[in-house]
């Protein structure tokens, strides 16, 4: 990994490419961000840059935060991401910007799923429902059978039962940059990324480009 940036979604559109299709993308607002922290092999063993993202007032920053920034004399930021990157050429108070990327570059985008909450096996996992006649009762989207009677005499771990639903930690592979406005921060992701609107998201190299 050579480069990264921090940003959050700002929903989907459509654009045209030159042979006048369209290619739905996403719009990101990424940055800036500023390097807080350069970690080397020799202090630390190993290699890593840590950006912040996103003004924060200090009344709302802890103590520990506000002496990490006050460090480096950085101004304050909401979030905090470490990144491994190799052959960095980033120092302590350095500003990444959507530029960092050239259009066709092709990356990986990480985040936070959208939550929907406590759901039934059946939107959870796509279980099949059961006979809706002859007696069938009020139980049509039941799990059914959870498994053995007297051995093991247990649910064994991993059965496919409900419980909350989405707000996992999701990375979507090999979607290349369609558009970069660097003047106002933004970049176009060709597909969808994971996340609400207003989400944080993380984009990176791809660690495998198809």
């Amino acid at each position: 990994m050579k480069k990264c940036i921090i940003g959050t979604k700002v929903g989907m559109t459509q654009i045209f490419d030159e042979k006048g299709k369209v290619v739905p993308v996403t719009v990101v607002a990424a940055g800036p961000c500023v390097v807080v922290q350069v970690k080397t092999v020799e202090n630390d063993g190993y290699e890593s840059v840590q950006i912040g993202y996103g003004d924060i007032a200090e009344k709302n920053a802890n103590k520990p935060r506000k002496g990490h920034f006050a460090k480096n004399d950085l101004p304050l930021k909401r979030h905090l991401k470490e990144f491994r990157l190799t052959d960095c050429a980033l120092g302590v108070g350095d500003v990444i910007k959507p530029d960092i990327f050239e259009i066709g570059d092709v990356v990986d985008v990480h985040g936070t799923s959208t939550g929907k909450g406590y759901s039934g096996n059946i939107k959870r996992f796509g279980g099949r429902m059961q006979k809706r006649s002859h007696g069938g009762g009020p139980i049509h989207r039941h799990p059914g059978s959870l498994g053995s009677s007297s051995s093991p005499s247990k649910v064994m771990k991993g059965k496919k039962l409900p419980g909350h639903m989405g707000a996992e930690s999701v990375t979507v592979q090999n979607l290349s940059i369609v558009k970069i406005d660097a003047e106002n921060n933004l970049i176009a992701l060709r597909g969808a990324i994971p996340g609400p609107k207003g989400g944080v998201v993380t984009i990176t190299d791809s660690v495998k480009k198809a």
